[in-house]
């Protein structure tokens, strides 16, 4: 072994490591050359104990000098193609969030989104306005001013989310409806848009979590024909021009008197189907004169002011409008489902 052979021995590891096209190459040039046991230059190396000692030094210097450069080129080359790698996994992973890319499809507003801003849209050409509230709430305003006295069944801890003895999540938005007479005088029309919360179990048409919409106007000479002229616009808007509506009676605490309020079935034209359960009407929500109590709960004067009051379900109303028959699938996040709308 010369000093000339050591150096042509490294210029041909160095050739082999720059033209290395990947770490795997790369690593197999170094185990060719420097292997601990097996490497072309490790055995040159070996050879020096059996050279003349004049030659031992020269040999020395020689074989260092051809180790580094080798190691050199070969941590040089390990450089250049680490970053190769990452510019290429740049360049891959690179997006342009400007560019509309053909295979994306455009998302959809989830049903009981399009029902809430269509509720909100039809009352706001009435002249409603748009009030929301507080989801934790009260006792005092959840039941007490709205007239829902100490034991009574809507205030049980079976129906009701507590969060302290007299904090709850809000089991309806008429809250907000109290709020608002405190805070304003009358004149007053809102709608009340929100979350509720029930304790129950989850089924086809119920749910802990669900939506509400409450309506109140409030002024002098309020009646039950501007209630139901005011219902019949909304169903007519939401469901179509020829859909008739009509009252039945029952009882809310809050509002006297009170009255469920059905609309013509629009799948059937009042026929009969199974929407409408062969009855021809499809009830659609609650609503009633304010009770006088509630108004002086309010701060409102009962003997000059009058109001009507009314609250809807938008899973209800989404559920007939786009023939939902499992109201679970409202809450899915299924994209598939929402691509239907």
């Amino acid at each position: 072994m010369t000093p000339e052979a050591l150096a042509e021995l490294a210029a041909r590891a160095v050739a082999d490591a720059e033209a290395a096209v990947d770490p795997a190459q790369l690593e197999a040039v170094r185990r060719r050359f420097l292997g601990r046991r097996d490497g072309e230059l490790t055995r040159a190396g070996a050879q020096m104990a059996a050279a003349a000692p004049a030659q031992r030094a020269a040999l020395g210097r020689a074989f260092n000098g051809a180790k580094a450069e080798v190691e050199a080129a070969l941590d040089a080359r390990a450089r250049q193609l680490a970053a190769s790698v990452d510019t290429e996994r740049i360049a891959a992973e690179w997006m342009d969030l400007t560019r509309l890319d053909e295979s994306w499809t455009p998302g959809r507003l989830h049903p009981i989104t399009r029902v809430l801003r269509e509720i909100e849209a039809i009352f706001r050409q009435l002249g409603y306005a748009v009030v929301e509230g507080p989801e934790v709430e009260s006792e005092r305003f959840n039941f007490e001013l709205l007239n829902i006295p100490a034991g009574h069944p809507a205030r049980d801890s079976h129906d009701t989310l507590y969060l302290s003895d007299d904090v709850l999540l809000r089991t309806h938005t008429s809250p907000v409806q109290m709020r608002t007479m405190l805070e304003q005088p009358p004149p007053i029309r809102i709608i009340a848009p929100g979350r509720t919360y029930r304790r129950d179990n989850p089924d086809q048409t119920h749910f802990v979590m669900f939506h509400q919409v409450e309506g109140l106007v409030v002024d002098e000479d309020v009646t039950v024909a501007d209630l139901k002229g005011t219902l019949l616009t909304f169903a007519r808007s939401m469901f179509g021009h020829e859909r008739e509506i009509r009252l039945r009676p029952n009882y809310f605490p809050y509002t006297e008197p009170s009255m469920e309020v059905d609309v013509s079935c629009f799948l059937c034209g009042g026929a009969g189907c199974r929407t409408c359960h062969h009855r021809g009407w499809i009830e659609i929500l609650g609503s009633g004169m304010v009770h006088p109590q509630v108004l002086r709960n309010g701060g409102v004067d009962p003997e000059r002011y009058r109001g009507f009051a009314f609250g809807m379900g938008p899973e209800r109303i989404a559920m007939l409008k786009y023939g939902i028959e499992d109201g679970r699938e409202l809450t899915l996040d299924d994209v598939r489902f929402l691509h239907q709308f």
